[in-house]
């Protein structure tokens, strides 16, 4: 088994190679588990999963729920093969928002991190990586910050996989 510093600087070495680097986001608020944003003062919670939510820009953006998850198929099928191909019994899922109704997370890792699968056997659950469509639509303009966003979600959240704490994470650029 690949050691948590090997899967870190494999992590970062991948995005490199792959011509993506680090970013640190001004949006996103440090500690706390997941990619978090400050919401727009004011905001209202939206009742209809297809309804524009204002971004901290002011705008936000709009897309169905089809071509999300498109475009989430897509930048996963970007990500590098050599951080995908260490997953195993993960699944990935699209909510419209956190349970509490916020739009407070972008994604959330919910499963037990590879160093502690000790325990882990045959008939678990799938972990999950879950994006939140409406939280990554509050915060993007357009289609390339959409895009940059949820890579930048899905590599945070594949890394708390592997092991990786906020605390790492915000030391490479990943928070």
């Amino acid at each position: 088994m690949v050691g948590i510093a090997q899967l870190v600087e494999r992590l970062v070495v991948v995005q490199e190679v792959a011509g993506s680097s680090p970013v640190t986001h001004p949006k996103l608020l440090a500690p706390g588990c997941g990619a978090e944003y400050k919401q727009v003062a004011g905001s209202s919670p939206v009742t209809h999963p297809n309804t524009p939510i204002p971004s901290t820009k002011g705008f936000g953006m709009f897309m169905d729920a089809d071509a999300f998850e498109a475009l989430v198929t897509d930048e996963l099928d970007a990500l590098p093969d050599d951080m995908i191909d260490g997953l195993d019994n993960v699944i990935f899922v699209i909510e419209d928002r956190p349970e509490d109704g916020s739009l407070d997370l972008l994604g959330v890792y919910d499963g037990i991190s590879l160093p502690e699968r000790s325990a882990y056997g045959f008939g678990e659950m799938p972990d999950r990586i879950v994006l939140f469509r409406e939280s990554l639509l509050a915060i993007c303009d357009d289609e390339a910050e959409l895009r940059d966003e949820v890579h930048i979600t899905l590599v945070h959240e594949i890394a708390h996989y592997y092991g990786i704490d906020d605390e790492r994470l915000h030391e490479l650029g990943w928070a």
